[in-house]
């Protein structure tokens, strides 16, 4: 597999979209962080690839409708050096029956090969509202 930054964080939303678990997973480092933003149930740093995709992104997969998981599609992809900034929407039915329609930002390390860490942008009231139901 390349190790480069672009290919890397291209490689790892399309197997978000895709659903293909284990390139996310191997698209990680043990260590990585992912910084979520706001005030929301999932806004931490998630610290380490097991919590990252297992409790991260596999609890978010739990706040949707059984037929209404996020289509995500990748918008704009920059980088320079190891830092890739990666734009995508995400659109999908939360388990609240509200319609998630949100657009993402995050800006990813990737390091030998490996996504480090991740600082992701949304429109988190948004999220409160159609995720959680509040806000």
């Amino acid at each position: 597999m390349t190790t480069d930054p672009r290919t890397v964080v291209v490689r790892y939303v399309n197997a978000v979209a895709e659903g293909d678990l284990p390139t996310v997973l191997a698209s990680f480092a043990e260590d990585a962080v992912w910084s979520y933003p706001g005030d929301l149930p999932l806004s931490r740093d998630w610290t380490g690839r097991d919590a990252i995709v297992g409790e991260f992104l596999g609890g978010a997969g739990q706040l949707f409708a059984p037929d209404g998981a996020p289509q995500v599609t990748l918008t704009h992809v920059i980088v320079e050096g190891g830092t890739v900034v990666a734009e995508w929407t995400a659109v999908g039915t939360a388990a609240t029956g509200r319609r998630y329609d949100n657009r993402c930002l995050g800006v990813f390390t990737v390091r030998d090969g490996l996504i480090t860490s991740v600082r992701e942008y949304t429109d988190t009231l948004h999220a409160a509202r159609a995720l959680f139901g509040t806000g």
